[in-house]
């Protein structure tokens, strides 16, 4: 796979002269958009996450995420976001650096037109959540600090009020859960369990040898019978779970409500909720949904979704991929409105580049820095 420095070479020799590099100054680091006297400029880079263990779920296997950096820079200050693709979202680095390089946001007079300039990059094509998360995430880190505050402040979060995040146990061999488990035993104040096979009840039952927090599990759509998927949820709440999320296919609307309607824990919506409009369609079906901005196209996005969960009596979860402490730290600020969190995709990787949010006796805890709190550590 092309590294970081080979991309910057080829991107910068590709583009040496051409219109899209109109400012002086000597030769780029990144690939650069649009730029020009006080005029934001976009860079971009891909950058593969390194996963400290095998990470399986229902459906596969991978030790490696692939991921493109963003800065946004206005006036000597930089946003920073992050598109991280997870092979079940169906986009790649190509794709992401195909939409980032037609995002032209010298049309734009200052970053704090977030309505208009996420519009328009929304308007770009039907799909790209990623990419477009990238550029928003970017965007709201660059405003923050424009403004000096963080964004949970602009918001009017309370920071306090920011729960625990699970710390995700994927599907392995009773050793490497028990393993993994014990890793986790003290750090966190609840668990995810990743089921959705065979193996489910060895794995709940290897975790509960080593430990007795509270679990969340996640089926990725593993469940194919309702019926079968009521009885083991039952089993679930006799063991300390505390939430399913996504038990059933995303095809199977009528069959999750019949399933929430009966179940004894909360159903959570994953895969079957990616963005604000499809939330009106899963009320009465779902308990609450699981809002994630690589899904969502970014904190703006995420924010309305928020609300519009809240309006309708459903409750509220935020997580993430596996990624950098950038879109973490980003997903993090919504963190106080939430009734669950799993926000932790930076602590599964072993080649971070900032330092955000951090996790104290198992409770995310938000940084007192302006936009989404990050500090560069390479």
């Amino acid at each position: 796979m092309q590294n970081r420095r080979d991309f910057l070479k080829t991107t910068s020799l590709a583009l040496a002269g051409s219109a899209l590099l109109g400012c002086t100054g000597g030769p780029q680091r990144f690939h650069v958009g649009k730029c020009g006297s006080g005029r934001m400029q976009l860079r971009f880079f891909p950058y593969e996450l390194e996963l400290t263990h095998t990470f399986t779920v229902a459906s596969y296997s991978r030790k490696t995420t692939p991921d493109v950096q963003v800065e946004i820079e206005y006036e000597g200050i930089i946003g920073y976001g992050e598109a991280s693709m997870p092979p079940y979202l169906g986009q790649s680095v190509a794709s992401v650096t195909a939409f980032l390089e037609r995002v032209d946001l010298s049309q734009f007079p200052d970053p704090f037109q977030l309505e208009d300039i996420l519009a328009y990059v929304d308007s770009l094509s039907p799909g790209d959540s990623a990419a477009k998360a990238a550029v928003d995430i970017a965007l709201h880190d660059l405003v923050g600090k424009l403004i000096g505050q963080p964004w949970y402040r602009i918001w009017g979060l309370d920071p306090a009020k920011a729960p625990s995040t699970t710390y995700t146990i994927g599907i392995d061999t009773p050793e490497v859960v028990r393993e993994k488990t014990l890793e986790a035993a003290g750090r966190f104040n609840i668990l995810k369990v990743k089921v959705g096979l065979d193996s489910d009840v060895e794995m709940i039952e290897t975790i509960r040898s080593v430990t007795d927090v509270p679990l969340a599990v996640d089926a990725n759509q593993g469940w194919k019978d309702r019926s079968k998927a009521l009885d083991e949820i039952h089993w679930l709440a006799e063991h300390g779970v505390v939430m399913v999320e996504q038990p059933l296919p995303v095809d199977r609307l009528d069959d999750t409500a019949w399933l929430t309607e009966r179940s004894p824990l909360p159903i959570f919506a994953d895969e079957s909720v990616q963005r604000l409009r499809d939330i009106p369609a899963l009320a009465g079906a779902f308990s609450g949904i699981n809002i994630k901005l690589m899904k969502c196209t970014g904190m703006r996005e995420a924010w309305k979704m928020v609300t519009l969960t809240r309006a309708l009596g459903m409750r509220v979860m935020v997580g993430c991929m596996t990624e950098t402490s950038c879109a973490v730290s980003a997903a993090a600020q919504l963190s106080p409105a939430v009734d669950f969190a799993d926000l932790d995709g930076n602590l599964l990787i072993s080649n971070d580049r900032f330092q955000g949010v951090q996790v104290v006796d198992g409770r995310l805890t938000l940084p007192d820095r302006p936009g989404i709190g990050l500090v560069p550590l390479q």
